[in-house]
């Protein structure tokens, strides 16, 4: 028999299938996804202005990160015809439906106490 709660979900002691949260963690629960998404949401960003912008990752780490949201098809990667060749990335219309909840985020994040703060 199937424990589920009064909203319908899957409760923790089923172990069937993992519940959306879950499935959605999975694709944007990456550490430093989330703001490579952010800065993404006003146009195509290149990989250095990308990498620049956010603080205390490494150039590696952007790059496993971005593979990984373009697999998933929230990023798409252009390969501009420069000299030298230059990659930028942009969010596609899948990528865009993640702005609604990283803005949420974004709001609930100013009003954290200042011990939950990282500076």
């Amino acid at each position: 028999m199937e424990n589920t709660q009064a909203s319908g979900t899957t409760s923790p002691k089923s172990k069937k299938q993992p519940c959306s949260i879950e499935d959605g963690m999975r694709i944007i629960g990456g550490k430093w996804t989330g703001s490579i998404l952010w800065h993404l949401q006003y146009g195509p960003v290149r990989f250095n202005v990308l990498s620049r912008s956010i603080g205390g990752v490494s150039k590696k780490m952007i790059a496993e990160r971005l593979r990984q949201l373009e697999g998933h098809g929230l990023i798409s990667r252009e390969v501009m015809d420069t000299a030298p060749v230059s990659v930028q990335y942009e969010l596609t219309d899948f990528g865009r439906t993640a702005l609604g909840f990283l803005h949420e985020l974004e709001k609930w994040s100013r009003d954290l106490p200042k011990e939950c703060r990282s500076t």
